[in-house]
Formats: structure tokens, sequence, C-alpha cells
């Protein structure tokens, strides 16, 4: 592989990085109308991309099934829920009294949103791996220029992600170094994708359809069962529904715009 390749595949790891550093530039304690905003921008954030980015390409990606090219959509997506269903229950420590033990409900949504968009960025850079291969193959419907395009295009989707997984952690007492090291340990697994991706491509390939509707699923059931929940609660509701739209329309745009 040649260095746009190399650069290509880490640029999305980047934009998860810089998104996590926005830790060090907050106060000691998140204010409750700005954790409000951002519970709604990262459910906005997180739909948006389980339709524009996931389920949409996974459906693309079936079209030679007809008209049930759904059907690896809606398993992989099924599959997601269940999976992070089976996780909240099985789990020690995840079904604590959440007056009695407020902070370690706190954490474990922080944890599971972790590992929503962690499992979401995994196929994202599988499907960087597989444009990347085509490139790399000769397939005349992909460039090299506009694989680096699509790299680009989902750092600037990742920035966000970084923040929402850092910034929640420091104000549950995590030290900013660490609330950085998780947001952007979060994003590693999106270059690790990618490259077994190339790596493995004729392998890989025909169960990415399923990987990404997958991640789709863990990505709403994070959404739907701890973030707009958490949202609604308390007084300044209506704030967490702005941040929702604001992010899910950015979110619409971005993909649309550079995917």
């Amino acid at each position: 592989m040649n260095t746009s390749v190399w650069i290509g595949i880490l640029i999305p790891f980047l934009g998860t990085m810089l998104g996590s550093a926005c830790v060090f530039f907050m106060r000691q304690k998140m204010d409750g109308r700005v954790q409000k905003i951002l519970l709604g921008f990262a459910s906005g954030v997180m739909i948006a991309a389980s339709v524009w980015s996931l389920l949409i390409p996974a459906i693309d990606m079936s079209e030679n099934l007809g008209k049930l090219s759904f059907m690896p959509a809606a398993v992989g997506f099924l599959l997601g829920i269940f999976f992070l269903l089976f996780l909240d229950r099985t789990i020690p420590h995840m079904h604590l009294d959440h007056q009695v033990e407020g902070r370690k409900s706190h954490l474990q949504r922080t944890t599971m949103l972790i590992l929503a968009v962690t499992m979401h960025n995994f196929p994202e850079g599988m499907a960087v791996g597989v444009v990347f291969a085509g490139a790399l193959m000769g397939n005349t419907d992909v460039s090299l220029a506009g694989a680096v395009a699509l790299s680009l295009g989902i750092a600037i989707q990742n920035f966000p992600e970084g923040a929402i997984i850092s910034m929640p952690l420091k104000s549950e007492g995590v030290s900013k170094t660490k609330a950085f090291m998780y947001g952007t340990l979060s994003g590693i697994v999106e270059p690790i994708g990618a490259l077994l991706t190339l790596l493995l491509s004729q392998f890989m390939i025909p169960l990415l359809p399923y990987l990404l509707s997958f991640a789709a699923g863990a990505m709403a059931y994070v959404v739907v069962e701890e973030l707009i929940p958490e949202g609604s609660q308390g007084d300044h509701t209506n704030i967490a529904t702005i941040g929702f739209a604001i992010g899910f329309v950015l979110m619409m745009i971005l993909d649309v715009a550079l995917g």
C-alpha cells in the first residue's frame, strides 16, 4: 500500500481524536443545559448516522437481492438491538438503583455510548477499506482521490462523536487526559477495520451490509434506551430536542454532501 492509502485510512481516526480533545477546553463540571443539548445532539447525530451512513449503504450494497434488498439491513439492525439488550441485561453492575447509585448509572450510560460508537466506527472503517480496495484494484467507479474524500467526510462526522464520549466522562469525574484517551480509543477501531478489509477484502465485503446495519441497531438502542430518557428528565427538556434537531440535520447534511 502506498502513502496515500495509509493517510486515507488514518484520517477518520484523526477526526475522532480532535473531537475528543474538546474535553481540554471544558470546565470542571458540565452545565446542566449544556449536558442536555449534548445529549440531544448525540441522539440526532447517531440516528442520522444510523440511517445515512449505515442502513442506506447496507441496502444499496444488497441491491442484487432485488425486492429483498432490505433483508441484510433488517437482520443486522435487529441483531444490533438485541445484542446491546443482551449486554444491558447480563453485564454486572448495569441495573442499579438510580436514586442510590446515580453516579454509576450515569457511567453506565457513558459506557454504553462508548460501546455503540466503537461498534459504529468499526464497520465505518471497513466501508473506507472497501472504497480503497476498489481504487487499488482499478475499479473505474472508484478513484483514489474519491476514497480520500470519503475518509475526510467521515473524519468530519467523527469529530462530534469524540466529543460526545470524552466530555460526559469528564463531567463524571474522570480526568481530562483519561477522558481524551477513552474518546480517542473509540476511534482506533476505524483504521483497524479499514486495514482488515483491505487485507481480507474477498472475505469481508460480503458481510459488510450486516455489519453496517448491526452498528445502526446498536446506536439506535443507546439513543432510545439511554440518551433520550436522560435528556427528557427535569427542566429544559426542549433544549435536548433542539440539540437533537441540530445534530440530526448536521449529520444528514454531512452524509449526503460528503458521503
